[in-house]
């Protein structure tokens, strides 16, 4: 499992992170080098070994500092005492704009997660999952006090979702007549209209 970098004054682990994603994005996970990356970081190797094991451990932080932070967003909007709709709402347009945010990450971690270690892949698998159970859980919490409908399972509500908003990748250019926020709006706004009962 890949070493959680310590928060440090020299920023040493930010700097790698940074030129790891830089070059991955720029010539592929496959074709970077450890020497590249701590010669674009300006440190040693031990410098890097202390941070982080091998390079695997680099393409895994890149994912997972994301998917820390939009799970510790989770839960903020999770634990408010504002109805449902509004929680899932808000839930829903936050990962769509800090998906946007770090979508390099996300497409690197996408085209090279396949070379992780099979440990690896089971753990970005499982914290993935853990994510979305919470998010699920809000979509249900909806439907057990009637705000959206029951007839669909959450389970798939939440799927065809994330499906979406994984394929933010693929077509979403930063210079594109619709800024991170209003996209994320549209987004939100389609969940929501998707758990409505139909009039």
């Amino acid at each position: 499992m890949a070493r959680r970098p310590a928060n440090t004054a020299s920023g040493v682990d930010d700097r790698l992170l940074a030129e790891a994603t830089r070059l991955f994005a720029k010539q592929g996970f496959d074709r970077t080098s450890v020497q590249e990356i701590v010669e674009a970081a300006g440190v040693t190797k031990g410098a890097m070994y202390h941070y982080f094991g091998s390079k695997d451990d680099l393409l895994h932080e890149i994912y997972a500092r994301v998917l820390r932070d939009q799970t510790d967003r989770l839960e903020k909007f999770a634990a408010s005492e504002a109805p449902a709709p509004d929680r899932v709402r808000a839930a829903a347009a936050d990962v769509v704009v800090t998906t946007i945010e770090n979508l390099d990450d996300f497409r690197i971690f996408t085209q090279s997660m396949h070379q992780l270690s099979p440990a690896k892949q089971r753990s970005v698998r499982a914290e993935r999952r853990k994510y979305h159970e919470r998010f699920r859980s809000l979509v249900e919490e909806g439907q057990r006090d009637g705000d959206f409908r029951t007839d669909v399972p959450a389970d798939l509500v939440v799927d065809y979702f994330f499906g979406s908003v994984h394929h933010l990748g693929v077509w979403y250019r930063r210079n594109g007549r619709l800024s991170p926020s209003q996209i994320a709006d549209h987004y939100a706004d389609l969940l929501l209209t998707s758990l409505k009962e139909s009039q």
